[in-house]
């Protein structure tokens, strides 16, 4: 089976797409990229490699920097971490006060906002330099030393962060935030604001396609066990409200960001990653959601 051409084969069926859906203009940094670029890069644990498009340039990788986190407050907590956050899907948009509220200041699961925010809080009170420790750590995983923060667009998403405000004060409220929210807030921002390609982030996610073999990256060390139960979360939290969605049409365990990236991986076998910054109403990739479809498709290839 040759991954590049079935990569160029997806390329041209997903062209009547390439229009569709907006970047997150929400966020001013990320109304500036151009919406009209499309990568992919395909990375196998046997060292092979496949790419397409824009593969190289780096984005924003916003909502899929949760993974890195919740792997450096796992590898601290364990399984104490799961009194302050849940492990079930949404079905809400992932800046939801109502589901928060609803559950007591318990974020559902890891990747909602407020989850992340928890993660953040819990990397404040047991790292002595959690920027600096998460960014080495990114770097280690993905074999990249280059790879920065921007401070641009941490500081865009903080000037219009109401909502996340809303939702870190909640959990201040409820017992369920340790630190000051203006500094869990700035540094959730912050390792959203990570850039990242393609091909950084397949190379990252090979570490969690390891499932047979303990995790031990950049000072974080997770148990084979641990590392399957983060694969579990992936595949049923790891696209907003649209997680069951992207399980039926695709079948891989996964995270995306309103960057417009997306990272998947099939156990044992690849990380594949995928960009375009034109998003749908839950704030997942248009051409990117299509691109993996049509991949496990061609490839009959899906954990399932």
């Amino acid at each position: 089976m040759s991954y590049q051409n079935i990569l160029e084969r997806i390329y041209q069926e997903i062209q009547p797409y390439a229009l569709s859906g907006k970047q997150a203009d929400y966020i001013p940094a990320l109304a500036k990229v151009n919406p009209d670029q499309f990568g992919i890069y395909l990375k196998t644990l046997k060292g092979g490699e496949s790419c397409l498009g824009q593969y190289d340039t780096k984005f924003s990788i916003q909502s899929i920097s949760k993974v890195f986190s919740l792997s450096i407050a796992l590898s601290i907590k364990g399984d104490e971490l799961w009194t302050r956050l849940g492990m079930e899907p949404s079905g809400t948009a992932f800046n939801s006060l109502v589901q928060l509220e609803y559950e007591h200041g318990i974020p559902r699961n890891p990747f909602i906002n407020a989850g992340a925010i928890v993660l953040a809080d819990v990397l404040l009170s047991n790292l002595e330099k959690p920027e600096e420790f998460f960014l080495n750590f990114v770097r280690e995983i993905s074999g990249n030393t280059e790879l920065q923060y921007s401070t641009e667009v941490a500081q865009s998403e903080q000037s219009c962060s109401y909502l996340n405000s809303s939702i870190a004060y909640l959990l201040k409220h409820h017992g369920n935030l340790e630190n000051r929210v203006d500094d869990v807030l700035h540094l959730y921002c912050m390792m959203c604001s990570v850039e990242m390609s393609c091909k950084d982030l397949s190379n990252a996610f090979l570490a969690f396609a390891r499932s047979s073999v303990p995790f031990s990256h950049g000072g974080v060390e997770l148990s084979i066990s641990q590392v399957k139960r983060m694969n579990a979360i992936m595949q049923t939290c790891g696209f907003y409200d649209e997680a069951g969605e992207f399980a039926f049409l695709v079948g891989l365990p996964g995270k995306s960001g309103v960057g417009g990236g997306i990272v998947a991986i099939y156990p044992s076998k690849y990380s594949i990653a995928v960009w375009s910054p034109r998003l749908n109403s839950h704030g997942n990739s248009i051409m990117g959601m299509k691109a993996l479809e049509l991949f496990t498709t061609y490839t009959s290839e899906s954990i399932f």
